[in-house]
């Protein structure tokens, strides 16, 4: 039989040293002996509702501190809801709710301390459901904006997620468009796109219709944002948690952390939290009254174009591969408020006009003489990432890039937080 006894000294040392070291907990992540963790994320749960969202928990509190071994943070989990104190919550960079949400007025009270004096949380699936809103009014409708729970897919898939700004620290590296790792949807009492301190990051792309398998529960059609977050906090929501299962014998028949391109989602979130992770870069500066720009469309990377370098009355607005052509400078000057007419640099007394001030989606974008139209007044929205969009003063509605072809005319449409909605400017000599 081998003789397992340790005779080296040094090596005795060693074991030694390891069998004091303290025991980590399954649910906490391994941090590299010596070196301090870049952040510290301290996860709730609760772990003892329906068995989608049990081994949704099992699975993160797994998942979690290989990702945190991996990456140069700590992970630590707790159903012990009173951990939400003060002094607790001072210890860690990052709070996460995995299947539930603070009950008691204290938990509740040190969570809202905590976000307004700078901290952060990345929450899932069940920690935004409520019926009852206005039993925290400032979680529900605020914080989150979501306000009630409204609906849900059933059973659980696959969604197709369109990314609708990838300017933001934790979507800058997705792709236009992934497939979702298997969850339940929910849908909301509130419209989050009303919501000005709400910034939808992905949304249902419509390919994905009908969501579910229940014909009584899928939806067919419809605006349905899945990750977002609120400006005035540090805070990502992420819509999924919820495993299929075999509820006969409480087996999973998926993984929530089966879709690579949504687990990059979830580690460059986490980072933007902790601070380890890139920042968005700050808004962009303001625009000079009396500078020339080209307009590049995020969603193509093409230029704003009056079509065949013309400057009458009808003039096509179009997208059109850069070419550094007046045809594609543009200049934004103030009428009153913070709105700007946008004068074309082939004749400045003509603007960008919503065709028949219309207030239609879709409605063509043209060049006419300024006549104080409201039609043709826009408001620049500076965004993360140096980039604006422009809202209409009459329809309210955002000046638009669709498609990615040369000649394709410029639309007002809903605004909506998507890369062709937003564009860079360059100042031009």
């Amino acid at each position: 039989m081998k003789n397992n006894r340790v005779s080296n000294p040094l090596v005795l040392l060693v074991v030694c040293f390891v069998a004091l070291l303290p025991e980590v907990g399954r649910a906490e992540g391994r941090e590299v002996p010596g070196l301090a963790p870049s952040f510290k994320v301290l996860a709730f749960y609760n772990g003892t509702w329906d068995a989608a969202h049990i081994d949704f928990v099992k699975e993160a509190n797994l998942w979690f501190p290989r990702l945190a071994e991996q990456n140069g943070f700590s992970y630590t989990a707790t159903n012990n809801w009173n951990q939400l104190n003060a002094s607790t919550l001072a210890q860690y960079q990052v709070v996460m709710f995995l299947d539930d949400l603070p009950q008691t007025a204290a938990q509740r009270s040190a969570f809202q301390q905590y976000m307004q004096a700078g901290g952060a949380w990345m929450g899932f699936h069940v920690s935004a459901f409520t019926t009852s809103p206005a039993d925290w009014s400032w979680y529900h409708q605020q914080f989150l904006g979501s306000g009630s729970f409204q609906s849900n897919t059933w059973g659980p898939t696959t969604a197709v997620l369109k990314v609708e700004n990838r300017m933001h620290a934790s979507t800058v590296n997705l792709p236009a468009t992934f497939t979702s790792a298997v969850s339940e949807w929910y849908s909301w009492s509130n419209n989050l796109r009303t919501n000005p301190d709400i910034q939808v990051l992905a949304s249902v792309d419509p390919v994905s219709f009908p969501l579910g398998t229940d014909p009584n529960q899928s939806w067919y059609s419809g605006d349905y944002p899945i990750l977002w977050t609120n400006k005035k906090y540090k805070m990502l929501y992420a819509n999924f948690g919820h495993n299929a299962m075999n509820y006969s014998n409480n087996t999973p028949l998926s993984s929530t952390f089966a879709s690579e391109i949504q687990n990059r989602f979830i580690l460059d979130g986490l980072k933007w939290l902790g601070g380890s992770g890139g920042t968005p870069p700050p808004p962009p500066g303001p625009i000079s009254p009396t500078a020339w720009y080209s307009v590049v469309g995020l969603g193509a990377g093409k230029c704003v174009d009056a079509r065949s370098a013309a400057s009458a009355n009808g003039t096509v607005i179009q997208q059109y591969t850069c070419n550094g052509t007046q045809a594609q400078h543009f200049q934004f000057q103030p009428t009153s408020g913070a709105w700007v007419r946008i004068n074309s640099r082939l004749n400045s007394a003509q603007t960008l006009d919503v065709t028949d001030v219309s207030t239609a989606d879709g409605a063509p974008i043209q060049l006419w003489v300024y006549s104080n139209g409201n039609n043709q007044q826009w408001q620049p929205v500076a965004e993360a990432g140096g980039s604006y969009r422009f809202v209409n003063r009459h329809s309210g509605k955002c000046l638009t890039a669709t498609g990615s072809a040369d000649s394709t005319q410029l639309v007002q449409y809903t605004c909506n937080g998507s890369p062709s909605q937003s564009f860079s400017l360059t100042q031009q000599p």
